[in-house]
Order: structure tokens, then C-alpha cells, then sequence
């Protein structure tokens, strides 16, 4: 009886020579083989990507005269009669290579299924960059039957943490989740006097998408709104400093769409006042930032290496994607602790999921009120959550990052394109302003619509709608106005004011920030993914220059 995995002689009718392969596959109707081609012509089929090479080192039984090749995209079908078993392989290489027929499967699949965008289809203001090489690693993913974080989301979190340059990664379900971590983290006891607690306040914008400032709130801290810059919209580094306090314990911003923030200034704030500082850095993986005081180094760092911790998020419009995924950043080795912690349902061990006792002391602990040496897998040091990832999204997630250098460099080019093209019009918008001595990796083109130019931001998204061109406002606009803050009672402070509930803000509240406001009202922003072409961005340009001719 033949198996998958043998090697076999066989014998076709009408043909003098016979031919070798390997049973890759046996029919549940039928006792029909799905036998893969094998060939000793290795240097003529080397460079196929459906191969796999095999010599009798890879033999379980029997013996091949020549090392051969394995042709997986070339399957023969034929009756056990016809074959004759000379060999078999080994577990571990029949595994490698029923993988490989995996991936030829699904590689068959992408290329005549997807398609790519064309001319006259709606422009998304964001989406993801998708081969089949995510497609294979997913399959492979799958194919382990690990289903929760294994080795691909180790590989994930080393990789990342090389590529940022910083010392510790951990891998979440979100950027959202990774918000929460960050922030979550600030309050550990495992702090000691720089913990924060109930009632301290934390430095952000109003601006801001709504995860940013929810851990604030829901850990029972209160945010402190600074105004933003138009242009940059990102905080104000002129007025960060008159809104700190007594309570004031940590600043938490992001890098707006991807531009960043005045480092230089925020750090000179961290340090005079012993804050923390989180980088939200979920718009901005790739962007770069140069310090003054580096001014003598030509090189840039990555934005999301200058805060004590800082967050990323793998969602499908980010710069690279998961789909859902997220991460959080940190050379510090208290901190990281304490976020596995937290991430990992706030228990105490740090063993990777499937590994016991990695601290050699599992049973001769004492912990808290608990019996002396309770397994140290169910102590509990935090009040944590489920926040992992599972092992497919890191399977996307370490080709995304093999792709990111080219992903970037054409959000950049596409930022080029748009910002040349829409010049001519700055007397009607406001173009976005990069931060100095910045490096950009732009996650969307903002475009504020300035006063009195005879229309308003409505009827110009209206318009690029119409003509098929997705946009998106920036975020909440002005959470304050939000629902969420409206019809809640949350403590906060707006730049230097006394502590305010939001259900009972006022007018005049609202006029601290005023180019908060701004944004709301006239501020919106288009694509530049890199998903979309050079004939893309001209298509843009052509139809917002139609509308404003068409205004008069």
C-alpha cells in the first residue's frame, strides 16, 4: 500500500521511459495518487519557488541514485498499479514540502482572484498591501495548529524591536489595547512613588483619536487639553508648559498622521518636571526625529524611541497591518515586566505561553497572602487583560515588515506628489507642515480649508466623494464636543484652567483651544498609501483643482 510521502517509479502507458515522483496526496473517492513531478535536472528548476530539493540524507527508506528536485506546481495523477515504491521520506521533510504544495494552492488562488486597483474604482483614504507571501506565512501559521502566540509573534516582537532599535516589544491585539498597556502600566504599584494614581493628570490634545485619552480617563486620571498647531496639528510645544501642575505625572500625544511632534520640547518638559512620557506612535512607524542636542549626528531616530513607552497599531490603514494587531515599546525592563503583566491577565510569571517554570522556581515562592510555594503561573500581581495576538496575525506581521522600507518610501512619494501639486492652491488651503528636522512617514495628507475662500470643508469632501475620493476628518475633531464627553461627567482641565466637568464646559471653555476647533470645523485628510500611483495622486490633484475653479 502506497502513503503520502513515498517516492515512486511511474510506469504511464504509451511511454517507453518511466518517470519518478512523490505521493503527495491520495484521494478520499477514488485510489487515485496526486503525485508531484521529481526531476535530477536541479540548476534548470533551482530558481521555481514550488521546489524543494532532496537527496538520501532526506530518505526514511530505500535510496536515490542522484540528489533531484521536487517540482510541486507539476502534479501527475495516476492508479497504484502504475507505481512502483522505490523510497520514502523522512517526517520532517514530507512536512516541508506539503507545505510548499500549501502555498502553491493558495498561491493559484491570489492570482486569480485579486485584482489590482483600476482606473475609475473608488480611492479608499487608506487599506493594505497584500501578496501571497502573507498568504503562505498565514497557511504555515495555520498548518502548526499552535492558534495562540507561538513562534511567529516571537519572531514578530524580536524582529520589530530590532528594526525600532529598542530592547523590549510586546505584541497586542490593537493599537487601541496598546494605549490602554501603556498607560495602564503607569499606574503599577511596581512604581513605587512615581505610580500614578487616582486624580493625577496627564498632558494630551483634544484633537486626538478617542483611544488615546480613554485610558486616561478610565483609569481614573484626568486629562489636560492643549491647544494643537495648524499645519502640524500636534500639541503646542509654547503652551505644553503652562498647563502642568502639582498633579501633573505624564504627557501622552501622538505624532499626528504620522508627522511628529517638537521632541526637543517635549523631552525639555519631561525632564524639568520628572514626567513620563508616551509616545502614541500608532500613525507614525518609519517617522524620524533628530534632537538638537544630536545635532552633531547626521542620523535621525525612530519616532516611538524617545518615550519611556510608546505604541503602535498593525489595524489595515496603518503603515504596516495585521489586520487587527498592535504593539508597545520600551528600553525600560521594569516597565516591560510590568505591560507582560498586564498584558498576560496581570499574573506575575513570565513564562512564554506553552513554557513552564523559565524562572527555575515555580513551586518555592512566596507570594502575597498566598500558601508558600503556590504555582507561580496563578499568582497575580496586576489587574490585567487578554491582550495577545495570535500567531497568524504575526505571520502577516514579519512579511509586513519586510516590506516596510518600500511601503514608506512611496507614502512619501505620494505626500510629494499631492503637496507639489496642491501648492498653487494654499491660498484657499492649508497644506501640512513638517515638523522641523523631521522625517515623516506620513499616514495621510491633511488639508485644512482656510476662512472666507467661498466654501467650506462639506462641500469639498462632498465633491471628492462624488468623484470617487475617500477622505476622513482628523479623528474627533474636538473630543470635547464628542457625545462621549457631553453626556458623561469627566473630570479635566483645559491648558492652565481649574479642574472642569465635561457635561458642563461653556463657550468660553472651548475658546482655550481655539485651533482645536479649527480642525473640527475645516480639517480633513486624503490617502497616500501605498496601495495608490503616481496616476492617482494626479487624479486627485486634477479634481480638487476642478473644484476650486469651479467656485470662482
Amino acid at each position: 500500500m502506497l502513503n503520502t510521502g513515498d517516492i515512486v517509479l511511474l510506469s504511464l502507458p504509451n511511454e517507453e521511459k518511466t518517470k519518478t515522483g512523490l505521493v503527495i496526496g491520495i484521494s478520499d473517492t477514488s485510489d487515485s495518487l496526486n503525485i508531484a513531478y521529481l526531476t535530477t535536472q536541479i540548476d534548470k528548476y533551482n530558481s521555481n519557488k514550488f521546489t524543494e530539493p532532496i537527496s538520501s540524507s532526506d530518505l526514511e527508506t530505500g535510496f536515490l541514485k542522484k540528489d533531484s528536485i521536487i517540482l510541486v506546481d507539476r502534479i501527475m495523477t495516476a492508479p497504484p498499479g502504475l507505481c512502483e515504491k522505490i523510497a520514502s521520506l523522512k517526517k520532517d521533510k514530507l512536512n516541508k514540502i506539503l507545505r510548499i504544495f500549501s502555498h502553491y494552492a493558495a498561491y493559484s488562488y491570489f492570482k486569480s482572484t485579486f485584482r489590482e486597483r483600476r482606473p475609475g474604482d473608488y480611492i479608499p483614504p487608506s487599506g493594505k498591501v497584500l501578496d501571497e507571501r502573507e498568504l503562505f506565512n498565514m497557511i504555515d501559521a495555520s498548518l502548526d495548529m499552535w492558534l495562540t502566540a507561538g513562534r511567529f509573534h516571537e519572531d514578530f516582537e524580536n524582529k520589530f524591536a530590532e528594526f525600532l532599535g529598542v530592547k523590549h516589544t510586546l505584541a497586542v491585539n490593537s493599537g487601541s489595547s496598546a494605549n490602554l498597556l501603556a498607560l495602564s502600566a503607569l499606574t503599577s504599584d511596581r512604581l513605587g512613588n512615581k505610580r500614578l494614581g487616582k486624580g493625577d493628570e496627564v498632558i494630551t490634545v483634544a484633537a486626538a483619536f478617542p483611544t488615546t485619552i480613554a485610558p486616561i480617563v478610565q483609569n481614573g486620571l484626568v486629562p489636560v487639553f492643549v491647544d494643537v498647531e495648524p499645519g502640524t496639528y500636534n500639541i503646542d510645544p509654547a503652551q505644553i508648559e503652562n498647563a502642568v501642575s502639582e498633579k501633573t505625572k505624564a504627557i501622552f500625544i501622538a505624532h499626528t498622521l504620522g508627522n511628529p511632534f517638537n521632541l526637543d520640547k517635549v523631552l525639555e518638559i519631561r525632564e524639568k518636571y520628572g514626567l513620563f512620557l508616551i509616545e502614541d506612535n500608532c500613525d507614525a512607524l518609519g517617522s524620524k526625529y533628530g534632537l538638537a542636542s544630536d545635532a552633531d549626528s547626521p542620523d535621525r531616530r525612530y519616532t516611538g524611541t524617545y518615550g519611556d513607552i510608546s505604541t503602535f497599531s498593525f489595524y489595515p490603514a496603518h503603515q504596516i497591518t495585521m489586520g487587527e494587531g498592535g504593539a508597545v515599546a520600551t528600553d525600560d525592563s521594569r516597565l516591560n515586566r510590568i505591560m507582560l503583566s498586564m498584558r498576560d491577565w496581570g499574573r506575575d510569571c513570565w513564562c512564554p505561553t506553552g513554557k513552564d517554570n523559565t524562572c527555575a522556581q515555580r513551586f518555592s515562592q512566596q507570594h502575597g497572602g498566598l500558601p508558600a510555594g503556590y504555582d507561580h503561573k496563578y499568582v497575580y500581581s496586576h489587574l490585567g487583560y487578554n491582550l495577545k495576538i495570535t500567531d497568524w496575525q504575526a505571520a502577516i506581521g514579519l512579511i509586513q515588515l519586510q516590506k516596510l522600507p518600500l511601503f514608506l518610501e512611496k507614502r512619501k512619494e505620494n505626500f510629494r506628489l499631492l503637496y507639489e501639486g496642491l501648492k498653487p492652491f494654499e491660498e484657499y488651503l492649508i497644506l501640512p507642515r513638517t515638523t522641523g528636522n523631521s522625517d515623516p512617514a506620513w499616514f495621510g495628507f491633511p488639508v485644512t480649508v482656510k476662512e472666507n475662500t467661498g466654501f467650506n470643508r462639506i462641500t469639498l469632501i462632498k465633491f471628492l466623494e462624488d468623484h470617487k475620493i475617500g477622505t476622513r476628518q482628523l479623528f474627533t475633531g474636538n473630543i470635547l464636543r464628542q457625545p462621549v464627553f457631553l453626556n458623561n461627567e469627566i473630570k479635566m482641565r483645559i491648558g492652565d484652567s481649574k479642574v472642569l466637568l465635561s457635561n458642563r464646559l461653556t463657550e468660553d471653555d472651548y475658546k482655550i483651544i481655539p485651533n482645536t476647533d479649527i480642525i473640527m470645523n475645516s480639517t480633513f485628510w486624503i490617502g497616500i498609501w501605498p496601495g495608490l500611483t503616481r496616476e492617482t495622486m494626479e487624479y486627485i490633484i486634477q479634481t480638487i483643482r476642478e473644484f476650486i475653479v469651479s467656485q470662482g
